[in-house]
């Protein structure tokens, strides 16, 4: 990919040494193989497309990773609530899931970043959507779907507190319900709410116009092993200074032409 191999000449003066590797470094230097754990269905952030192969941001963001640390890419594709768990018992070497920083994942994991900004939305049907803002989001009792153990549910619990929270396992399982009436809206970070409005022109739905909150993603990697975190740490910053960052930005949250490729 020439977007990635352009970044690397630059990323040499920024590489640290191997010698004191703590346990993810030597991992990833001893086997020439980075894991990086993600959802797989947070598009734009990653999604699979007719071949059910992964792509997006995390995507190439990931492979860029490998790529700079010599490294072959193993993705590891679960569900959104196993990807902590999985970073804490060293299943994964990082998570790269469109995965907010908060205080409370900072207490079992470190974070690099943030790589990218953005904010809770809600998906709905028109009538549900205006019915949800007549009174505002605290005061609503409807029922509003979220991914479990996502930020998105805990903003759902905490500016909601009427409303009945469900949880769910993956965004399709959250649209079906919003669509055939189920729930009354689906609470997501605002790039997947304007996917699934683009990619559902007959069903009637629509997203706010600004989001509700503003969020950072960030890479999560684990709190034991400094080294890694320094160097994770220093490539994002190389891409942000040779524009990497901008160009995955302007590629998968300012262009839609990758839409044709999904199922």
């Amino acid at each position: 990919m020439q977007l990635i191999a352009s970044t690397l000449l630059a990323l040499t003066l920024f590489a640290a040494p191997w010698a004191f590797a703590g346990d993810t470094l030597d991992r990833v230097v001893k086997n020439k193989t980075l894991v990086v754990g993600m959802s797989g269905d947070q598009p734009p952030m990653n999604m699979r497309n007719r071949q059910g192969e992964l792509m997006g941001f995390d995507v190439d963001l990931a492979k860029a990773l490998a790529n700079a640390m010599h490294a072959d890419l193993e993705l590891s594709p679960m569900p959104f609530g196993d990807l902590t768990k999985a970073l804490a018992d060293g299943n994964v070497d990082m998570v790269l899931s469109g995965m907010a920083i908060t205080a409370e994942r900072s207490r079992s994991a470190s974070f690099v970043g943030p790589y990218m900004m953005s904010g809770k939305s809600i998906l709905a049907t028109r009538t549900a959507l205006a019915e949800i803002a007549s009174g505002g989001i605290a005061a609503t009792d409807v029922k509003l779907a979220a991914l479990k153990n996502s930020t998105s549910a805990s903003f759902v619990v905490e500016a909601a507190p009427n409303a009945t929270l469900v949880e769910v396992a993956n965004y399709e399982e959250a649209i079906e319900m919003v669509t055939s009436g189920e729930v009354a809206g689906m609470v997501a970070d605002a790039p997947v709410c304007q996917l699934q409005v683009l990619r559902n022109p007959d069903a009637g739905l629509v997203t706010l116009d600004k989001p509700l909150t503003i969020e950072p993603f960030g890479v999560a990697v684990s709190s034991d092993d400094p080294e890694f975190l320094n160097l994770v740490r220093n490539y994002l910053r190389a891409y942000e200074g040779t524009g990497l960052l901008t160009k995955l930005r302007q590629k998968w949250l300012e262009n839609s032409s990758w839409v044709a490729a999904l199922p």
